[in-house]
């Protein structure tokens, strides 16, 4: 209990009770008149408002990619007692028993709610459903794939597939009109590079039937990223979040119970690295990606999050023992240098 009050109260921290919305904008706008200079006083005001809160989110999708990349870690090595239904069943359990007590303290320390007629709060609620289900299915069939290509090719391998991702993401982007700057294709490819010489050691690519599975999982994480990129300004982030848990509970509690043996003992043996996978990567992780995602191009949210990568090796490093070469490290170096990349601010035209 005191440690789900701590995480509540750092999410709390973290969004704030005061955050900017248009609906705050334009009320504020129709209550007071605006000569000539307090217009523009105010529209720098709102510039430099959705400045700090892209930097904020920014900074909450690494804190992500911070926590994923060390799951990677639990991942591999509860792989070794439970097979990968019964995994992605228990940390979602737990991702979602520990956001109730988050919505309990959060829902009571956030003040007075707006009052809202009851076919919009059906309306509302109906939407936060269907959005958590949409999210939970697509995470569910993106978890599952993952780990069945752990148990198929190398980490390192995974790890560089998975993240193809950064590039799937603009793709599905312009399927629905959404376009990208040059410097994010720039950044994409230059992330690609870095993961090639962080996790593709060996020099060689081959496609196996590993392979195959992990670009699958690749493109299933980007049509996540892309549904939570749709429901996220709807809804409230942590409550879909935790209905997403749920719901790919639910379905990855079927398939272990059609296609694995689970056994109570073996998710004992395995309760550390599935707690930390619950907890922290489920828990914390996915619903910092949702508040983080919030008004961020997909695309760039995918690039910082892509860091998951070099962390694993990192994490592997430090947890492991595992050393880093020469070749990785300036994988790592490429890696970083693509987000600095992504987050540098577009060029304005001047109008003459």
């Amino acid at each position: 209990a005191p440690a789900n009050a701590a995480i509540a109260q750092s999410v709390e921290c973290i969004l704030g009770k005061d955050e900017v919305t248009s609906s705050n904008l334009v009320s504020s706008s129709t209550k007071e008149p605006l000569t000539g200079g307090s217009f523009f006083m105010k529209k720098s005001a709102n510039e430099g408002e959705k400045t700090d809160m892209k930097l904020r989110n920014s900074l909450l999708l690494l804190l992500t990619a911070t926590i994923w990349g060390v799951a990677f870690v639990a991942q591999s090595v509860g792989m070794d007692y439970v097979g990968p239904f019964t995994f992605v069943f228990a940390r979602n359990v737990i991702g979602g028993l520990v956001l109730l007590p988050v919505i309990a303290v959060l829902g009571k320390s956030g003040g007075p709610h707006p009052k809202q007629a009851p076919e919009e709060r059906r309306k509302a609620r109906k939407t936060l459903v269907i959005g958590g289900m949409c999210c939970g299915t697509a995470l569910c069939a993106g978890s599952i794939t993952q780990q069945f290509a752990l148990l198929y090719t190398p980490v390192g391998k995974a790890g560089f597939l998975t993240a193809c991702y950064i590039l799937i993401v603009p793709l599905l982007g312009l399927l629905f009109g959404r376009r990208c700057g040059v410097k994010h294709w720039c950044g994409v490819a230059l992330a690609m590079a870095g993961l090639y010489f962080l996790c593709m050691t060996g020099g060689s690519f081959g496609f196996a039937m590993g392979d195959l599975i992990g670009l699958s999982c690749a493109l299933l994480f980007s049509i996540h990223i892309t549904v939570i990129d749709h429901f996220s300004p709807m809804v409230d982030g942590v409550k879909m979040s935790c209905i997403q848990f749920f719901f790919c509970a639910i379905l990855s509690g079927i398939g272990m119970l059609i296609f694995e043996q689970p056994s109570f003992a073996n998710i004992l043996a395995a309760w550390k690295p599935i707690l930390y996978a619950g907890a922290m990567s489920s828990g914390v992780g996915y619903t910092l990606q949702i508040v983080g995602q919030k008004g961020m191009n997909p695309a760039v949210a995918s690039l910082i999050m892509s860091l998951e990568s070099v962390i694993s090796v990192i994490a592997g490093w430090l947890i492991l023992g595992q050393a880093l070469s020469g070749r990785e490290i300036f994988g790592c170096v490429l890696m970083f240098g693509a987000i600095v990349l992504a987050q540098l601010p577009e060029r304005k035209k001047q109008s003459v």
